[in-house]
């Protein structure tokens, strides 16, 4: 047994509780300290997902205590963020089965049309498939229009009849309403500034269209729009 004297005396254990008290602030002291290190680490060396947010740093320095539900949360989030075994492979994407499908067929080569070993012609019995997306580069070319005119041979002083012009989105415009309609899309859904569609337009059609001018079929079109703009905000 051990010798020492059992205290009895009320500023005894006093003391004792004191020095247990003290005992469990340096314990969590020691516990923030060493938090405090690992966060250090982590934002300069860490990636960024591992940092932890201004309020959750804040708890250190107002109440040591907290650095257990923190510490806690970080444990949590190491252990979702490592992986508990072999990831499945997502699959193949499939394309949408309204998109068109282009065949190409390729053909074996001629030594490979022969059996190698009775050298005789080999026959077709079937193909290995894959897909692929695949694009066609934009084609532009020049739509000529011809409104029809029409007489009576019989009475000259009737004046001449042409077929009425369809309503444009630009008055004679160089470009018809389906390139006014493309560059509205490239701008606003694609982000492709009005310059670089310029530019496009220069290379792949050598036309040369001014950013000016495609400013000016921008402003028209939101012209247009306001009507629709008020009964979506309405």
């Amino acid at each position: 047994m051990s010798d020492a004297p059992i205290p009895s005396a009320p500023a005894d254990l006093e003391l004792i509780a004191r020095l247990r008290g003290e005992l469990q602030y340096a314990k969590l002291r020691i516990r923030v300290l060493e938090e405090q290190l690992r966060l250090l680490r982590i934002e300069k060396f860490g990636a960024r997902r591992e940092r932890l947010s201004d309020a959750q740093l804040e708890l250190f320095r107002s109440d040591p205590a907290n650095v257990e539900s923190v510490a806690q949360e970080a444990e949590y989030r190491e252990k979702k963020r490592s992986p508990k075994g072999p990831r499945k492979h997502p699959g193949r994407q499939e394309f949408p089965p309204d998109l068109p499908r282009v065949e190409r067929i390729l053909a074996c080569t001629p030594d490979q049309r022969v059996c190698k070993r009775c050298g005789k012609q080999t026959i077709v019995i079937g193909y290995e498939e894959s897909c692929q997306l695949d694009v066609e580069p934009a084609k532009y070319f020049v739509l000529v229009t011809k409104r029809e005119k029409r007489a009576c041979r019989c009475c000259e002083e009737v004046a001449v009849v042409s077929a009425p012009l369809p309503l444009r989105i630009i008055e004679k415009a160089l470009a018809s309403d389906r390139i006014v309609i493309e560059t509205i899309i490239s701008k606003y859904c694609d982000h492709i500034p009005l310059h670089r569609q310029s530019v496009i337009l220069r290379r792949d059609a050598r036309v040369r269209i001014s950013r000016a001018t495609l400013d000016g079929w921008v402003l028209k079109v939101g012209e247009l729009l306001i009507p629709m703009a008020a009964a979506v905000r309405r």
